[in-house]
């Protein structure tokens, strides 16, 4: 992170960061201070102590340090650099992906991502995932530069990307018409009307408003065409995890702290990704990053295959759920064969 970065954040910090000091108060630890800790909390992950000796305080200080902070950075910078999307920024982003990857009406590449974290107390197995380690996942939602649009953190360990999915606020508001897509319209040199659509690896549903690869063992030239094509386009998630991971190294640790502390630190250092991005254009990522996160995506598709859906309780609701399902897999499958015919005719 620039110095300038470093600024820019604590101008906007500083005023919700600053403490009324009085002459019983020798040392006040001031705004810079609290910033400079947070961030090398989740640049390195150090322990509290370590934290505290290398900044001359408490560890109760630094703990209500951290929080505090990481509160207001969400807080203020989610609006300015992760603001909820509208219509005309879904258009953007399709823009962007069109440009970059030529696949049309895409706005966004969606995932999920596990983080360690130490087995909460009277958890049972929830945050147990099929890696055999306990986690909380992240799913994300990113644009063709890497920037995160919409992230859901929380979620337990145990649930598999189309579980997280089917219950999150993300698939809420897509269906109730709370988050405004763009009114469907014709691909580019084509007369083929389509709606616009997020785009997600193999564990995920198939929607009209989702599309996913061709999961055949055999596949046709056609769809492993298509499949090629999707496939350039949806990496661009992983390579955001990547990033994540690479430049803030908490993540690579066994998060000791509650589910609730380990989902401020997430949804910091995603908005604090975006900052990087918006401000120094930093987007530099190991390949080695982006392996091991397609390796992973590997593991999970294949495991998502034999997944149970959770059942619920009411068998009416149970079918109009079963009918939906059915509803839209028919319907998003004419649409992803509108797009690889598109990407045949457009190759």
């Amino acid at each position: 992170m620039s110095l300038q970065t470093f600024n820019y954040i604590l101008e906007k910090l500083k005023p919700t960061l600053l403490k009324n000091w009085n002459n019983l108060h020798k040392n006040p630890i001031y705004a810079e201070q609290r910033l400079a800790i947070t961030l090398k909390f989740l640049a390195t992950g150090d322990h509290y102590n370590n934290l505290a000796s290398s900044f001359m305080t408490g560890d109760s200080t630094v703990s209500e340090i951290l929080h505090e902070t990481m509160e207001q950075l969400w807080d203020v910078f989610q609006p300015l650099h992760m603001p909820v999307p509208t219509s005309q920024s879904f258009l953007d982003i399709s823009n962007g992906f069109y440009d970059e990857w030529s696949i049309p009406h895409c706005i966004g590449s969606i995932d999920g991502k596990h983080f360690r974290i130490k087995k909460p107390a009277h958890s049972g197995s929830l945050f147990y995932n099929y890696k055999k380690y306990f986690s909380m996942v992240l799913q994300a939602v990113v644009d063709a530069k890497k920037r995160f649009i919409v992230i859901d953190v929380a979620k337990y360990g145990s649930m598999s990307d189309a579980g997280i999915f089917r219950v999150s606020l993300l698939k809420k508001d897509i269906v109730t018409g709370l988050l405004e897509l763009p009114s469907p319209s014709k691909f580019p040199n084509s007369n083929v009307e389509s709606p616009y659509y997020l785009i997600g690896d193999g564990a995920y549903p198939l929607k009209p408003y989702l599309m996913k690869p061709y999961g055949k063992r055999i596949l046709s030239p056609e769809e492993s065409t298509y499949n090629r094509r999707f496939s350039r386009a949806r990496c661009i998630v992983e390579n955001a995890f990547g990033a994540i991971a690479q430049k803030w190294q908490i993540l690579h640790t066994t998060m000791q702290h509650s589910p609730e502390t380990v989902e401020k630190i997430i949804r910091c250092i995603c908005v604090l990704h975006n900052i990087l991005l918006d401000i120094e254009n930093d987007d530099d990522v190991d390949d080695e990053e982006d392996k091991e996160e397609e390796e992973e995506d590997e593991e999970e598709e294949d495991d998502d295959d034999d997944d149970d859906c959770a059942e619920d309780d009411d068998d009416e609701e149970d079918e109009e759920e079963e009918e939906e399902e059915e509803e839209d897999l028919k319907r998003g499958e004419v649409i992803r064969k509108e797009l690889l015919n598109w990407f045949l005719q457009n190759s």
